[in-house]
């Protein structure tokens, strides 16, 4: 595919399962996915990232609901107050939890979607296939469509 139709994104992923991250940064490896990724392994990590002296924002935030000393929701609130475009940033919620609670807790905080960690690399890859292939433009927030599956 040529960068003209599918630029690079620049993906940020909070995580502090080490193995999920990495797990993540191969899952785009194998697939080939024209993304630089950067990662946080906690909620204070990302933020600071973000409100620090990064060049530019990312396209997409992947967010572990579940870190230690700032959590995903807490992280999903903070960057939904801010002034300015970090605000407007795309937001996937990223758990191993199926809570309804968890689910409607992050929509209603402003994330874009929620999915649930799937429990294989090949699930990994195909949930990371699916969000390349959005048209993020178009993309509405949609309670029906919030979980991605």
């Amino acid at each position: 595919m040529s960068k003209l139709h599918n630029p690079q994104k620049f993906i940020f992923i909070a995580d502090d399962d080490e193995d999920d991250r990495m797990l993540f940064f191969d899952a785009v490896q194998d697939l080939n996915l024209p993304a630089v990724i950067e990662s946080a392994s906690d909620g204070e990590e990302l933020l600071n990232t973000l409100c620090g002296k990064t060049k530019h924002l990312p396209d997409l935030i992947f967010l572990d609901i579940n870190m230690p000393i700032k959590n995903g929701f807490d992280c999903l609130q903070e960057i939904r107050s801010k002034d300015g475009a970090l605000k407007e940033v795309r937001i996937i919620m990223l758990s191993t939890s199926r809570s309804t609670d968890n689910i409607e807790l992050s929509y209603k905080l402003g994330a874009d979607f929620y999915a649930v960690k799937p429990s294989t690399f090949q699930g990994l890859k195909d949930l990371l296939q699916k969000v390349f292939e959005m048209d993020w433009k178009n993309v509405e927030k949609n309670s029906t469509k919030f979980l991605l599956a």
